[in-house]
């Protein structure tokens, strides 16, 4: 590990915004603040909503800026990227912004039933060999079901083709009231302030010309979810710093 990241590290072991849990911690006593954020740590009563997979935060502060009457947690496993929000966030004094590093499969363990009321996926890999590793597959579904209120919104922001084919035809299959969908974002006119919050993939796939697909759905109930029983073409790129996308490239 580089010098810089165990600097990044250290930091963050100080930082009153960022939460670092160890599994065997979690199983053996469990997380205290579990169905008690807004009472223990954000001193309020806002609606709670989290940015999946939130790598540098990008999305997370910006979310808290443009809404104080909201409180966002950014989650994810790479403490490193994190930092970058974590430390703006705090410099700024945004007490309703927080960081949770952990695997996104353990969200039970870290929040109730009912008290997460959205979900922010920001440029997740589309995992087109694995679907069980697919942030929209209908196993997160039920594992996002297990934290959201009973209206529960889940947005997806992408550059991949495949990921956003896959995720309509989920909705579509599992009957999820869908709210919104573009597969050009920019050249919508969904682009508003919200949206062009801009995270660092996403000035990539920009520079790269490729055009950003947005989805807005309600994850609703289902006593049992069915995967979409469709073919879809491979995305034909390959991405930076992330695996293969194409099993012909």
């Amino acid at each position: 590990m580089g010098k810089n990241k165990l600097q990044k590290f250290g930091e963050m072991e100080t930082f009153p915004n960022v939460f670092q849990y160890p599994f065997m911690a979690l199983q053996e006593k469990g997380f205290e603040m579990k169905g008690r954020w807004n009472e223990m740590f954000f001193k309020n009563h806002h609606p709670i909503v989290l940015e999946l997979g939130c790598g540098k935060g990008e999305y997370t502060v910006g979310l808290g800026k443009l809404f104080p009457e909201k409180n966002f947690i950014g989650i994810d496993i790479k403490g490193a990227r994190m930092w970058t929000g974590a430390k703006e966030a705090m410099q700024k004094g945004m007490s309703h912004v927080a960081f949770l590093r952990t695997h996104i499969e353990l969200l039970h363990y870290f929040f109730s039933p009912g008290e997460v009321s959205e979900i922010w996926i920001t440029f997740p890999d589309p995992q087109m060999r694995k679907v069980n590793k697919r942030m929209t597959s209908t196993r997160f579904m039920k594992l996002y079901r297990q934290v959201l209120n009973t209206d529960g919104i889940i947005h997806l922001k992408t550059d991949s083709h495949f990921m956003y084919t896959y995720t309509c035809e989920m909705i579509k299959a599992n009957h999820l009231p869908l709210l919104v969908r573009t597969d050009d974002l920019y050249h919508s006119h969904l682009a508003d302030e919200i949206l062009s919050i801009q995270t660092f993939y996403e000035q990539q796939w920009l520079e790269r010309g490729l055009n950003i697909k947005y989805i807005r759905f309600i994850c609703e109930f289902r006593e049992t979810y069915r995967e979409p029983d469709i073919e879809i073409d491979p995305d034909d790129y390959r991405s930076f710093n992330r695996s293969k996308r194409s099993n012909n490239k």
